[in-house]
């Protein structure tokens, strides 16, 4: 605006702001006093109003009394695999540290949005706070890119358990797979700061309506009144390096494990193995499925319902059903839950 020509800035001015004679220093002061207010306008939003999954009220209460009892499906479930592994000296090996990993980070993933959530389904005016969706583009952002890398640390365990049987406790010692644990987090905590930073820097100027239940970066990325092509190539580089790498890294391990798998003479063999794979490759066919459709393909005004429904998949559903899958087609959680329960009802009645 202020490489303009001496008589368009004069001009501009005194249409703008009333001013009858202006020499070239007031009109540059006037203009750069009205970019600055004008940035002070556009960040000045406080809150932000979710639109929810419905405006209707009894089907809010329907989905209130749903997500209420999948949270707690989620959150018991998670903390029981957790108690059994850590109680049973036979499931202290890498698969189960791994698995103790995603327990815990699928009780966090859950409680970044649920509770929000229901208190929403509950309430009229369905808000949140700028820096309280901050904090939740954040959090949410980043336990998903490490339930990614944690899926794909886990795929090349069990690779090395089935195709390496013999050097498995070495290769996958206590210090690698505690250095894989915290690479892991922290790449996907820094990650999720940068596509964080970037998306709050934008300026939003409103409105202020969010149409999705939680803050994530797709839906608050519609709310910015500037330019985000930047921001979106971003989030969409991050999406390829986080989530198509250790899907890579899933998927040679698994042609490596079925090539394995077919070399066993043995059926209980071939049995055992593909018991020890199966639950794992469940989870990773929920989660990667609905997170692949939601990040790399083209945004479009008609999908953002549908998106809503697809973050309800892997934000909530699939949370809820890792704890199940894995003990369901887990024969040594299952049989190391049920000696828990034994010891436990022995104990009493001692």
């Amino acid at each position: 605006m202020l490489k303009l020509t001496m008589p368009a800035i004069l001009q501009y001015v005194r249409h703008l702001f009333g001013v009858g004679k202006a020499t070239t220093r007031e009109a540059i002061l006037e203009i750069k006093h009205w970019r600055q207010l004008t940035r002070e306008n556009q960040s000045c939003m406080t809150e932000f109003i979710f639109l929810g999954l419905s405006s209707e009220p009894r089907v809010e209460a329907v989905l209130f009394m749903v997500f209420l009892v999948f949270y707690l499906l989620t959150v018991v479930g998670n903390i029981i695999i957790t108690t059994v592994i850590r109680i049973d000296p036979q499931l202290h090996v890498p698969m189960y540290f791994f698995l103790i990993n995603l327990s815990f980070l699928d009780i966090c993933y859950i409680s970044t949005n649920v509770p929000q959530m229901l208190v929403n389904l509950l309430s009229r005016k369905k808000t949140i706070s700028f820096m309280g969706c901050a904090v939740q583009m954040y959090l949410s952002l980043a336990f998903g890119m490490t339930e990614c890398f944690l899926l794909g640390v886990m795929a090349y365990d069990r690779y090395v358990a089935i195709c390496h049987t013999l050097q498995y406790r070495v290769i996958m010692n206590r210090k690698v797979c505690a250095q894989m644990a915290v690479m892991s987090w922290t790449c996907s905590l820094l990650s999720s700061m940068v596509i964080n930073v970037m998306t709050l820097r934008l300026p939003f100027c409103g409105p202020n309506t969010l149409n999705h239940y939680f803050c994530e970066v797709p839906a608050v990325l519609t709310l910015a009144c500037t330019d985000t092509s930047l921001t979106e190539m971003v989030v969409f580089i991050f999406s390829i390096l986080i989530v198509f790498i250790p899907f890579l890294l899933i998927v040679v391990s698994y042609i490596c494990i079925l090539s394995a798998i077919l070399q066993i003479h043995s059926a209980h063999g071939r049995a055992k193995a593909f018991s020890t794979c199966g639950s794992h490759l469940t989870v990773v066919t929920l989660f990667y499925g609905t997170a692949i459709f939601m990040y790399m393909r083209p945004r479009s005004q008609s999908s953002r319902d549908r998106d809503k429904a697809i973050a309800v998949f892997y934000t909530i559903v699939t949370p809820m059903l890792n704890p199940l899958i894995y003990t369901l087609r887990n024969k040594e959680v299952k049989r190391a839950l049920r000696r828990m329960v034994i010891r436990h009802r022995f104990s009493r009645r001692m």
